[in-house]
């Protein structure tokens, strides 16, 4: 079984948005969200997609239409509005700069 990102509690989360968009808690409805979730996390065709998450048709059907209907937005700005801040990452990279890029005189 692949790995999956939804705990309990933040499927429980997921599942009380969608039911604002219609979006009823079927049988394998987490798996499919499971599953687009995973595609885009390790950027698999679609094809290639692990039988766990359901039959790769019906995923990317869902994740379709869901896309043309605007719920994936209409969620992800759901989500926004009350975000979990229990990981949080800051890009602490840095990019040396040659001295005559920063202004500096060259001393010669």
């Amino acid at each position: 079984m692949p790995r999956t990102m939804l705990s309990d509690e933040l499927w429980s989360k997921h599942r009380e948005i969608m039911r604002q968009f219609t979006i009823y808690d079927k049988p394998g409805l987490r798996m499919a969200v499971e599953g687009v979730l995973f595609r885009i996390r390790v950027g698999c065709p679609w094809r290639d997609l692990p039988e766990a998450f359901g039959k790769w048709n019906s995923v990317y059907k869902k994740f379709n239409q869901w896309s043309k209907n605007g719920i994936w937005l209409k969620l992800f700005q759901s989500l926004t509005s009350d975000p979990d801040t229990e990981w949080m990452f800051i890009d602490g990279s840095y990019v040396k700069a040659h001295q005559r890029n920063i202004g500096v005189r060259p001393i010669h």
